[in-house]
């Protein structure tokens, strides 16, 4: 095992000076060769005439934090890589910010593509976090993952 049990989840949006901060502290790591980054972000999405201005995340988050442990050690086991992190946001995120990072690094590049399309289909598919869709005129419905 590569750890324990981590909270991945932020309050709010994740910012870009959180990512940048991310990449900086990986600099000291030599034995890297590369990384990759997904950034989910939240769209203006227009359903029934109607337009998504936010999107209110929820969880279970014991449920969830342990599924994406689950996920993040098959990962490790699949993949080699030096190190992943996967951060996402609980509560209020508006449109345009960021829900979801997701960082893998190895030595070298094909393994982080691979990882990292590997790992985010899995979080799409089997964690427990759930986004009402907040529309501008006040309405809500419960986001469907595609």
């Amino acid at each position: 095992m590569k750890g324990s049990i981590k909270n991945v989840f932020v309050p709010g949006a994740i910012t870009p000076q959180f990512i940048a901060n991310s990449i900086a502290k990986h600099q000291s790591k030599t034995q890297i060769g590369a990384h990759d980054i997904f950034l989910g972000q939240v769209r203006a999405d227009t359903i029934d005439g109607k337009t998504v201005a936010a999107i209110e995340y929820t969880a279970y988050e014991e449920m969830a934090n342990l599924k994406f442990h689950e996920i993040r050690e098959a990962t490790f086991k699949k993949f080699d890589l030096s190190c992943m992190h996967i951060y996402h946001s609980l509560g209020k995120v508006a449109t345009g910010e960021i829900c979801l990072f997701v960082f893998v690094s190895s030595p070298h590049r094909k393994e982080v593509f691979d990882a990292l399309h590997h790992v985010v289909e899995a979080i799409k598919s089997q964690v427990p976090v759930f986004g009402k869709e907040l529309f501008q005129d006040d309405t809500y419905q419960w986001k469907v993952n595609s």
